[in-house]
Parts: structure tokens; sequence; C-alpha cells
């Protein structure tokens, strides 16, 4: 298995922590010259939990590992996989809402 990073590691705990299918968590960590992506992949049923009421838990999750990252010297950033046969329809783009 490779080598897990802090912040990968860091976040694997957390989400592990929040959800009902620890199991089902898969993050995959992506370096390029904007810095450090975690890609998250959870199962349907706690998308929930993770996002939290007005995405406020995925704004929490994302501001902790840019402190992990700062105290790496790297930018981390995180994206939430939609997970497979999600319902949600997906939110009109900034370019979209201004033309309304």
């Amino acid at each position: 298995m490779a080598e897990k990073h802090l912040d990968q590691e860091f976040l694997e705990n957390l989400i592990k922590a929040l959800v009902a299918h620890p199991e089902d968590v898969k993050i995959s960590r992506n370096v390029d010259e904007m810095g450090v992506l975690l890609s998250l992949k959870i199962h349907s049923e706690d998308m929930g939990q993770v996002i939290g009421r007005q995405g406020a838990t995925a704004r929490a999750i994302r501001s902790l590992l840019r402190i992990v990252g700062l105290r790496n010297n790297a930018r981390v950033n995180l994206k939430i996989e939609e997970p497979e046969g999600s319902t949600r329809t997906p939110r009109a783009s900034v370019d979209e809402e201004l033309k309304l």
C-alpha cells in the first residue's frame, strides 16, 4: 500500500469517525503545481453527515485540512465526490445564476 501522508491520514480518521459506513471511505491524494487535492468517496447514505446543514461540516473539514497543510507548507484542498446513483441535482454555476 502507498505511504499515507499526514493530511490524508487526518482526513481518513476524521471522516471514519463521522460516518455510519467507515469501511466505504476511500481517499485518493493527488499533488500538482496547485497543491494537494484529496478526493473523498463515501457511501451515499453518509453524504449528509459529511456535508452537514448548508455545507457547514464540509466547510469545517476544509478549514481543518488547510491548517494541517499549513503546518506542512502545502495547500490542501478537498473534493467530495458524488456517489453512484445520486439523486441530487447539481447546483447552477455562478454564470448561470447571473443570467437569470
